[in-house]
């Protein structure tokens, strides 16, 4: 109210006057609010247009007669033929359509895996491991020590039990271990949850970028379960932290041509034989970040499920730069001049990261944004590039108009930070994602999961809600997927890796956290 008033003092008589004022609408008028009116005018623009359509068309009508309709009629007698042929055609063309829309794909549930506590690693822990293999010289020990204070990780992330001994047993019978625990684990809890027989699945889709023996992981899985001999099953190697989008993708395309069935997808990575033991730093950083985890999702294509599922996917988008030579050698599986086995990081990478991302978003925002952006964004774009008005920034559209959650890839706090900044996030947007990685560290493919359990656990699902999947991963590559829930999630009903906890989040998550 300061703005409104200016006070004066008359210098002969020392009285004060004062003079009202317009306000400054600049300062007093919220942008974003103008912005959100903005949008709900071009959104409901249609239903604006229909209005003085229907009341013409209502006037028109209420002038029509007895003797106007019998004319009708009679007109329509006469041309019996051409009723026919009309309707027919109109049969033809309903039938033709309900046959060849694509099925609806349905979430019925998912499980995330939580292992046992005595496989809990904290900071502390993982850097006395890492002196007591006697590999790491004391300068990378101290790169893994910053790397870790400033990751984002919190003390209570789980790490394989071979890797827990001393010394280390990277072999592959544990690293078949690690993986039947981890895939039973939330195989398991999903069929305890939806009440699904094993041999009812038809589809089943198992990823796991580094380890991939034979038998594969999927038979590994059909054999355990005793799953039916005609099922349609698939095995996902090498393909890094999306590669479980890339998996719904598969099975949403399976679930198109087989009608009736339901589709099990497993997203997991493993550690046990991928934990690096050499001294190459652009290697040691998978080592900090990585951590066990997986989890299980049930698709469903039948119409009977609906009322069951709690979601429907609604849009998956993916992107492959694998043709540009910077970004497919910036996640890269290599020996070092040990010639010990790793994964080496590139500098590249955010940039690389930041270019599929846009190419996502891209193909991504006409399918879900709403008008009022995608007017905007056109608007900007015509005055840059054919106007040459260099001096308006490029507009970036708002996906909050888009959707009401948001699971970003937990793979890293800087990865995190950029994608909070670009996309213009809150903090209550990005804590799905920076709460699994504090709790549960990269889980590589299944993080998407650990971060949507989180948000039921938290209650926040109702029904209609939004929510967006986006995972980057070697190639390189960038997927997304959109979700909209069919129900309010009740977390008081939910079976998840957070339930025992969750009234312990959000924390707050130090810049860096310095290890003892």
């Amino acid at each position: 109210m300061g703005n409104d008033v200016d006070r004066k003092i008359e210098p002969k008589t020392g009285r004060v006057s004062v003079e009202r004022k317009l306000p400054n609408f600049l300062q007093s008028i919220r942008l974003k609010y103008v912005k959100l009116g903005y949008h709900y005018l071009i959104s409901n623009a249609m239903y604006l247009l229909l209005i003085p359509l229907l009341a013409i068309s209502s006037v028109h009508l209420s002038t029509l007669t007895t003797q106007d309709l019998t004319l009708l009629w009679d007109q329509l007698k006469f041309n019996l033929v051409s009723v026919l042929v009309c309707s027919t055609l109109t049969v033809f063309l309903c039938t033709l359509y309900f046959m060849t829309r694509p099925r609806k794909i349905f979430l019925v549930d998912f499980a995330c895996y939580k292992p046992k506590p005595d496989v809990m690693c904290s900071k502390e822990m993982f850097m006395e491991k890492s002196r007591q293999t006697g590999i790491f010289t004391a300068e990378n020990l101290e790169f893994q020590k910053r790397i870790l204070e400033r990751s984002g990780l919190g003390q209570k992330t789980y790490f394989p039990e071979a890797l827990m001994r001393v010394p280390a047993e990277p072999n592959m019978a544990e690293a078949r271990k690690e993986a039947e625990t981890v895939m039973f684990g939330a195989i398991d809890d999903l069929l305890a949850k939806t009440g699904v027989k094993a041999k009812d699945i038809g589809i089943l889709v198992v990823n796991c970028s580094l380890f991939n023996p034979t038998p594969s992981l999927s038979a590994m899985v059909v054999n355990h379960y005793k799953l039916r001999g005609n099922i349609l099953s698939y095995n996902l190697g090498g393909m890094g932290c999306s590669a479980g989008l890339i998996s719904i993708d598969l099975a949403k395309q399976l679930l198109q041509v087989q009608p009736n069935s339901l589709a099990l997808v497993v997203s997991m990575e493993n550690i046990t034989l991928n934990w690096y033991f050499g001294n190459n730093r652009s290697m040691l950083v998978s080592n900090c970040i990585f951590r066990m985890g997986g989890a299980a999702i049930l698709l469903s294509n039948k119409p009977s499920d609906k009322r069951r599922s709690k979601y429907q996917l609604i849009h998956t988008v993916r992107t492959h730069r694998g043709a540009d030579d910077k970004s497919y050698t910036c996640v890269f599986q290599e020996e070092d001049d040990t010639k010990q086995v790793g994964v080496a990081l590139s500098k590249d990478l955010m940039a690389v990261a930041g270019e599929a991302l846009k190419t996502n978003i891209t193909t991504l925002g006409p399918l879900v944004l709403p008008m009022s952006e995608q007017l905007l964004f056109f608007v900007t774009l015509v005055a840059r590039k054919v106007f040459k008005m260099k001096r308006i920034k490029p507009y970036i559209p708002d996906f909050k108009l888009a959707f009401e959650h948001f699971c970003i890839h937990a793979g890293g706090r800087a990865v995190l930070d950029e994608l909070e900044k670009n996309l213009e996030l809150s903090e209550w947007h990005m804590e799905p994602s920076r709460m699994t990685l504090y709790r549960f560290g990269n889980t590589s493919s299944s993080s998407l999961w650990y971060e949507l359990a989180y948000t039921e656990a938290k209650g926040r699902i109702r029904k209609g809600d939004r929510t967006w999947q986006i995972a980057f991963g070697s190639g390189f590559k960038c997927n997304s997927a959109v979700w909209r829930a069919l129900k309010r999630v009740d977390p008081a009903k939910e079976k998840n890796p957070w339930m025992d906890e969750v009234d312990e989040f959000p924390v707050e998550v130090p810049r860096v956290a310095t290890i003892s």
